[in-house]
């Protein structure tokens, strides 16, 4: 599930924003002020930002470029109706794409698929690797004729590394996403379910495969 992080100090727009970006599969995390925006950035690793400007202790164009800094997380930005020098201001800075206030729900939620879509983040319930298709309903990996089911963590754990191809995830990220930030296991535990993902799909590795980043943790990458 694509985790998006809305940083807006309205409670109203928070909810609405709920409402509609929810039913569409998404996580939505909330953050009310600019300075707890970047403490989830860190913590939580959205793959997306929905950025208000005005908003308390740091407003969002500081955001923004503070987060340029370290990372190239999707960013897009709120601005007041009027306000072009906001805009500039964001885009030199590092936003994405922005919106307007008083914005229509469902613009916000294609301008957000959009840029999933410019950033290669998949958010559906397949995803393609070359010839292999994974079905996150089914939990299934499939080639031609062939089909396997996995176990719920491991094709998490597939997935999550095949929504990013070429991204170095850490032991510690993967647990934490995968497994939950309350999980109080081993990180070997990463090591264990990567060698059964392996072995599962030796036969499709033709088409991707996971690589060990020594020191570091892994990531997939797609051979075709």
């Amino acid at each position: 599930m694509v985790r998006i992080l809305v940083a807006e100090d309205d409670p109203n727009i928070q909810r609405l924003l709920k409402i509609y970006l929810e039913p569409e599969g998404f996580d939505v995390i909330e953050a009310y002020d600019g300075k707890e925006a970047l403490d989830k950035i860190f913590e939580l690793q959205p793959e997306l930002l929905v950025l208000d400007i005005m908003m308390p202790k740091m407003d969002g164009i500081e955001v923004c470029k503070e987060v340029r800094t370290f990372s190239q997380l999707p960013i897009l930005m709120v601005t007041a109706r009027g306000e072009r020098m906001d805009k500039l201001n964001g885009f030199q800075n590092g936003a994405d794409d922005y919106i307007v206030k008083p914005f229509d729900p469902m613009e916000l939620l294609m301008r957000v698929k959009a840029l999933l879509r410019r950033y290669r983040i998949s958010w559906s319930h397949h995803l393609q690797l070359g010839q292999v298709l994974l079905d996150k309903l089914a939990l299934t990996v499939s080639m031609d004729s062939q089909s396997i089911v996995l176990p719920q963590k491991e094709f998490e754990l597939l997935f999550r590394l095949a929504s990013y191809p070429g991204k170095i995830f850490t032991r510690a990220q993967l647990i934490e996403q995968i497994w939950g930030m309350d999980y109080e296991g081993d990180e070997r535990t990463v090591d264990v379910h990567i060698k059964r993902v392996r072995e599962r799909t030796r036969q499709m590795n033709e088409d991707f495969k996971i690589v060990t980043v020594r020191g570091l943790g892994y990531r997939l990458e797609v051979m075709s």
